[in-house]
């Protein structure tokens, strides 16, 4: 412990110093390559799987199906033959709920077609009738949860910029922001997609959570840069560059402690809630955090203040600024 304490403390001080903006085109380079692997492998595959409530279609819950957990593929196999007497050529999404309920969900149904599925799963699972519960979501009412989840992304990418525009008082440092935001959005739906797993309401909550979680870990690195920039005076030794790396050091520290502390607890949902529970939901939104909040720790660090100062550095305060820095460096001995 106190070895990690001297180690926060020098990078604090600059005794010691990790360099992430001089580095940064390594950084953009996995940043881009993350990005290019989410959406080429999530557009091969066909896209996203959404779930029911986005397409709409009808679903059926057979309770206390003890064998459920045990034998997983064998009652998928029962399932998706008991709905095929029924409906031919369907290809219904079968999956345990809570270790022992089974959950099918199918395209949209008529009203004879749910009762005939109900009585065809009730006699596959040997279950009384009234263990089998069926709920029905029509396709506009998809579309509108879909259309109200993007409009509610937008909303909050709008104000997330006008906010740290007005904060920070540069629209750079807010643009910085957004990328590093879009950045971890794209990644998080990607794993989605690249590993197939279906994107519901508790999914769309992950994702709009991680970018809050995201954003105020990139504000907490840029406070401590706006501190040491407005700290450069025509005296100073630092280069803009070197302000703003030295920030990044700063906040390193935090900035995993902050991580861990939030990807602890999450993945205890998602390991034994999710795994060995099967709760779904609980699934779908654990994933979405546990991935978006280490994505949202790389790209404030790594991503967020780098391109920062790459929009600054041909302004003509900030060239001045390094040119002293160069000149005083020899002087100083501080060249690292």
């Amino acid at each position: 412990m106190s070895r990690f304490t001297s180690f926060g403390n020098d990078l604090y001080t600059g005794a010691r110093s990790f360099d992430f903006v001089g580095k940064r085109r390594i950084w953009y380079s996995v940043a881009a390559v993350l990005v290019i692997i989410a959406v080429g492998l999530t557009a091969l595959r066909g896209g996203f799987v959404f779930g029911i409530e986005f397409r709409g279609g009808s679903e059926f819950r057979v309770s206390q199906v003890a064998e459920a957990s045990a034998d997983t593929a064998a009652t998928t196999d029962t399932a998706t033959a008991a709905v095929g007497e029924v409906v031919a050529g369907s290809n219904p999404r079968v999956s345990v709920v809570g270790g022992d309920s089974v959950r099918v969900q199918t395209e949209q149904l008529t009203p004879e077609e749910t009762a005939e599925v109900s009585a065809s799963l009730a006699e596959a699972f040997a279950v009384d009738g009234d263990q089998i519960s069926t709920s029905f979501i029509g396709a506009t009412w998809g579309g509108d949860i879909t259309r109200q989840a993007i409009i509610a992304l937008m909303v909050f990418l709008l104000l997330a910029s006008l906010v740290m525009a007005l904060y920070f008082r540069t629209w750079k440092m807010a643009l910085a922001a957004m990328v590093a935001l879009v950045h971890d959005l794209v990644i998080t739906a990607g794993v989605y997609g690249v590993l197939g797993f279906e994107i519901t309401p508790a999914a769309v909550i992950g994702f709009l959570t991680i970018l809050g979680y995201s954003l105020y870990d990139t504000v907490v690195v840029f406070d401590k840069v706006r501190e040491n920039t407005g700290e450069d005076g025509v005296e100073s030794r630092r280069s803009f560059a070197g302000s703003v790396n030295l920030a990044v050091n700063q906040t390193l520290v935090r900035s995993i402690n902050t991580s861990i502390v939030a990807i602890l607890p999450v993945a205890s949902i998602l390991i034994i809630g999710a795994a060995l529970l099967g709760a779904g939901t609980l699934f779908d939104i654990a994933l979405a955090l546990f991935v978006g909040t280490i994505v949202g720790t790389y790209s404030s660090i790594f991503l967020a203040a780098p391109l920062y100062v790459h929009l600054r550095e041909n302004e003509p305060e900030v060239q001045k600024q390094g040119g002293r820095a160069k000149r005083s460096a020899p002087e100083s001995g501080a060249v690292r």
